[in-house]
């Protein structure tokens, strides 16, 4: 339904920039059987009419509400506090006045590098359950360490696993922008092993002025990693599991949809797995070779 309704939208306003907040099926925690099927065939279609694609997932935000907020029985409410301050983050330029503001299009600008690749990982910091607000005041390099932190992420593929093409901070509330930038050099320069040494200056940041409510400061990541390849491999695996055994496929083709459908979606998800692998092994020589073969072609 939802993915009828993003291509509806793509063909009526080809030129707005498509975003999209995609729950994603958790490792161990699953609602419904046919989750791989959905999963799937909702991948096929992000993939062609989204551009830009933030990946939650129920488990990773439960883990965040155990061990950051220590909440013993977390309720769904205390889940959808998390999403909505990412979502308010990434949206706040578009609200708020900013002295280093971005808008969507900017960010897809900055952070897509290959088309295809536009699924991200999103955090936040710092982070305070309901109810409960942080008295004590963080400052920007506090933030960038919390941000980067894998136990940060709210989706269930570790940042360390693969590695970042690129990556946005989206910081909130009153701060030097030069304070910003100095820690955005600082991290890429202790981790560089964690991001793609052929995509210069990878990290981009932006300054928001206005806080969320009832904190002095916050940040909001969006990471574009390789590592995201894991969520995928592993709907893929499912997903090959019960289709190989047409498991539960008559819901499907009983309403009208195609076996061949199916098909299509399994080799589109094992292609961006492919492509993700690709970029992740990639190097700066690699490039070099390249474009100096092609030249020697031209004599």
């Amino acid at each position: 339904m939802g993915t009828l309704l993003i291509s509806k939208i793509r063909e009526e306003y080809p030129d707005r920039i498509m975003l999209t907040f995609s729950i994603v099926p958790s490792p161990k925690v699953s609602d419904t059987v046919v989750e791989p099927y959905n999963a799937t065939l909702s991948v096929h279609q992000l993939v062609e009419n989204a551009d830009e694609c933030f990946c939650i997932d129920n488990e990773a935000l439960y883990d965040i509400c155990f061990r950051t907020l220590k909440l013993t029985t977390p309720t769904f409410g205390d889940l959808n506090h998390l999403v909505s301050a990412v979502m308010s983050g990434v949206t706040c330029s578009l609200r708020f006045p900013g002295q280093l503001n971005s808008d969507l299009r900017k960010l897809a600008v900055n952070i897509v590098p290959f088309p295809r690749l536009h699924f991200f990982m999103v955090g936040f910091a710092p982070l305070t359950s309901r109810g409960s607000q942080q008295y004590r005041a963080l400052t920007v390099p506090e933030l960038t360490q919390q941000m980067f932190d894998a136990k940060n992420m709210m989706c269930a593929a570790d940042p360390r696993h693969g590695r970042y093409l690129t990556a946005a901070a989206m910081f909130r509330g009153r701060m030097s922008t030069k304070e910003v930038d100095e820690q955005m050099l600082n991290v890429q320069n202790k981790n560089s092993s964690y991001f793609v040494e052929w995509i210069p200056n990878n990290i981009k940041a932006s300054v928001c002025d206005i806080p969320p409510k009832g904190l002095k400061m916050a940040v909001n990541f969006i990471g574009n990693s390789t590592a995201i390849q894991e969520m995928f491999k592993r709907v893929s695996e499912q997903f090959t599991g019960m289709f190989r055994r047409k498991a539960f496929l008559h819901w499907y083709t009983g309403e009208g949809m195609d076996e061949m459908e199916f098909t299509e979606a399994e080799s589109n998800m094992n292609d961006l797995v492919s492509e993700y692998q690709q970029y992740q092994d990639a190097t700066a020589e690699e490039e070099g070779e390249f474009e100096e073969e092609e030249e020697g072609e031209g004599f």
